[in-house]
């Protein structure tokens, strides 16, 4: 197989992934169930995918409705019933805190007749950034950049983030009571936990107050002491702990998963097969160090070359996490494929592709990238250092360099991140 050819497989198997998860596509059949309400119907929600779900409820339903929703810089919609507001992600601003108080504002007072249908994506942690009382928007901010560098996994810093928040973890379900809420979700999380997508602003919370500390003390993470000061009020007793799944006020509330990365990987899947690919499935929740699960597959690539005798295609799904510990412009994808590249050490047989479905790894506008057999000799051939490289968390710097990186856009949509590796047979 020719380089431009495995190139060009590799993005069609994340394309095909993108596809799945399509606000649009994945929304309509439920869209089409949903009876309209007696009272009013009001559309909330937050996430990097929200606009466009939001855009998918006006087109697809025919009823009235109003609302609004928080998604990130460059991701909104032209809606004309819904408001989009943009905000900033992944440490949160102004715009997004005002935005998530006008949502709570808005499902405030409504009868048993009226609906809350949220809307909710991977982002809507950052995007929703409404401070406990007592905190501001600096805590959060301060607190949201130490989670980041930390290596904490997305369980850990959701654990934390719902309990310095006004509105997450079930929070928002209580104050649109007694509404009837129904909650469409596109997972970006490793086992679909509705409690962990977005910190589940309408969903039952099983961590409390001394978790979120636990986070905190597992990590170094030293808080403002306002932080430190609410946490351990909570944990006292003296702040009412989020809603837990016995809570009579989320009796009415339902819950939907409507796009997950397993589906996403399905997809891609399918695609392989009908090329001709052996395919190797590895799961859809992978966690771990970023640069050692790159690594690990690297060699599980190198154990399956001298036994191919057709195109082979590794997929995974999951977050990773990256301890940083250097200087350079990373994200969780680039550091994985950087560590896969190095680990495979210029085999001439295997391309991989790694890239978050959201468009964005780490803090650029750069969804992933790619690396093929020649990428550590061609990097060579330009003076750059692989290994310092990886080291100084810089695997953007790197495929940069190569013209290897991988540029979508805003996708409008999050199943978290996707990972192929190709293996290509001699002949």
């Amino acid at each position: 197989m020719k380089d431009a050819d495995a190139r060009a497989l590799l993005r069609d198997l994340f394309d095909a992934a993108l596809a799945a998860a399509r606000p649009a596509t994945c929304l309509a059949p439920y869209i089409a169930k949903l009876a309209p309400p007696k009272g009013r119907a009001i559309v909330i929600g937050a996430g990097k995918a929200s606009a466009a779900m939001a855009r998918a409820v006006e087109d697809q339903w025919p009823h009235p409705l109003e609302g609004l929703v928080v998604t990130r810089y460059g991701y909104g919609e032209t809606c004309k019933r819904i408001e989009i507001v943009e905000a900033a992600h992944p440490v949160p601003d102004e715009k997004g805190r005002a935005a998530a108080g006008r949502i709570l504002e808005k499902v405030k007072g409504l009868s048993a007749d009226d609906l809350v249908l949220c809307l909710i994506s991977g982002g809507a942690s950052s995007l929703l950034a409404l401070p406990a009382p007592g905190l501001s928007l600096a805590d959060k901010q301060e607190v949201n950049r130490a989670l980041l560098k930390s290596g904490a996994n997305i369980v850990e810093m959701n654990t934390v983030r719902k309990h310095l928040s006004a509105i997450k973890g079930g929070r928002l379900a209580i104050t649109t009571q007694p509404a009837r809420v129904v909650s469409w979700l596109i997972s970006d999380v490793p086992n679909d936990d509705p409690g962990v997508i977005g910190s589940g602003p309408t969903v039952a919370d099983r961590t409390t107050f001394a978790d979120a500390l636990a986070v905190l003390a597992k990590y170094r993470i030293d808080p403002p002491a306002s932080v430190r000061a609410h946490l351990e009020s909570g944990v006292a007793g003296k702040i009412e702990e989020t809603p837990k799944p016995a809570d009579p006020r989320l009796r009415r509330i339902e819950t939907i998963v409507v796009a997950t990365p397993k589906r996403s990987l399905e997809a891609a899947a399918a695609v392989a097969r009908s090329r001709g690919c052996v395919v190797v499935m590895l799961g859809d929740n992978l966690e771990g160090e970023a640069r050692e699960l790159g690594a690990a597959h690297a060699r599980r690539a190198l154990d399956l070359v001298a036994g191919a005798k057709k195109p082979t295609v590794i997929l995974s799904g999951g977050e990773t996490t990256v301890t940083v510990r250097g200087k350079g412009r990373g994200g969780r994808n680039v550091e994985y494929l950087l560590g896969e590249a190095i680990e495979t050490n210029g085999a001439p047989q295997i391309w991989g592709l790694a890239a978050d479905t959201d468009g964005v790894d780490g803090a650029e506008e750069i969804a992933g990238a790619i690396f093929t057999p020649d990428s550590l000799a061609r990097a060579l051939a330009k003076g750059l250092d692989p290994k310092a490289m990886l080291r100084n968390n810089d695997g953007h710097s790197f495929f940069e360099s190569l013209g290897d990186s991988l540029i979508t856009g805003p996708t409008r949509t999050n199943v978290n991140d996707f990972r192929a590796t190709l293996i290509v047979p001699t002949k």
